[in-house]
């Protein structure tokens, strides 16, 4: 009877302690990225199609509903492209795209790495080709897309609330291409985001 009790005693002891240390840490965490998109550029319209790639800033918000599964949002600003057909510039276009992923955060000393699934929502705007470089196509492009988002990275601590975050993303990002309001065809560009930044938990 007294090992049983004191098995209760030393469970609802670790449980108190883990539930504060899970309280005093915060349910939310915001990070900070430097972030660099490599585009895979896939293009079915036989025109090469392809934009370039480049180091964006990155700005994320989680919250924890469990100490091991959260929500994140991820944002930047409008990030302006040069369009190329071949190789050659052919335009320029701006996309935006805000990312919801549901986490699954793993118990591990020293570090916490995370797994992340969810959905991308990217709008392109000023979007403007070359008429010159694409005399007689009269080109345009759907300017919303959806796709699928998957996601691996790692907080390291530094301080009691501040982390070192490495991140990797695959976004799959696509959009349509017309020429003269017939469709031509499909272009994907589908990044793969690497990015290392800080992390903030409160």
């Amino acid at each position: 009877m007294k090992k049983n009790l004191l098995a209760v005693a030393i469970l609802c002891a670790l449980t108190s302690g883990t539930a504060f240390a899970q309280k005093a840490e915060g349910p939310w965490l915001v990070r900070a990225r430097a972030v660099n998109l490599d585009s895979a550029n896939k293009d079915s319209t036989g025109l090469g199609l392809s934009v370039n790639n480049k180091v964006i800033p990155e700005v994320d918000v989680s919250y924890f509903f469990t100490p091991n599964i959260a929500a994140e949002l991820i944002l930047t600003v409008p990030q302006r492209h040069t369009l190329r057909a071949g190789g050659a510039p052919i335009g320029s276009l701006k996309h935006l795209p805000p990312t919801l992923l549901l986490q699954y955060h793993f118990d591990a000393p020293g570090f916490k790495p995370y797994v992340g699934v969810g959905v991308n929502y990217t709008r392109f705007s000023s979007v403007n080709f070359d008429p010159v470089a694409t005399a007689g196509l009269n080109p345009s492009i759907d300017k919303n897309s959806f796709g699928a988002a998957l996601q691996v990275g790692v907080d390291i601590p530094l301080t009691k609330n501040l982390y070192l975050n490495f991140d990797v993303k695959k976004v799959y990002i696509k959009t349509d291409v017309y020429a003269s309001g017939v469709k031509a065809g499909t272009f994907k560009v589908d990044p793969i985001l690497v990015g290392v930044g800080l992390a903030w938990r409160f």
